[in-house]
């Protein structure tokens, strides 16, 4: 074992094929004390990777641990989304999507000059 805790996961994909093999992967990263996961190897991701992120979650939260998840590939991060879970699995710079609220600020503004009835 190396003495210095690299954040670099070996994992290339994160697919049904390989779920458990990486969940069992993370979580021993984990319990050697590696807090931040960073998976820019990964090339291939299916729905599954996401259940596996949020194991690895469920498993740093029952260690008493905050885990970062980085550089996930963007097919990973439109599934995150997808399903809900960005905010879950990632930082919140990662989840971050401007486009998703345009309407807010402008509905607030407009709703105020609609009281102006002149008899």
């Amino acid at each position: 074992m190396p003495d210095s805790i690299d954040s670099l996961l070996p994992l290339s994909s994160l697919t049904v094929d390989n779920a458990t093999a990486a969940l069992a992967q993370g979580v021993a990263a984990l319990q050697a004390g590696q807090t931040v996961f960073d998976l820019r190897n990964v090339q291939s991701v299916d729905s599954s990777a996401v259940s596996v992120l949020l194991a690895w979650q469920r498993a740093a939260r029952a260690a008493g641990v905050t885990l970062e998840l980085r550089n996930l590939p963007p097919m990973l991060r439109s599934l995150t989304k997808l399903y809900g879970v960005c905010a879950l699995v990632s930082s919140s710079a990662d989840c971050a999507d401007v486009s998703s609220h345009p309407a807010a600020d402008t509905a607030g503004a407009a709703s105020t000059h609609h009281h102006h009835h002149h008899h």
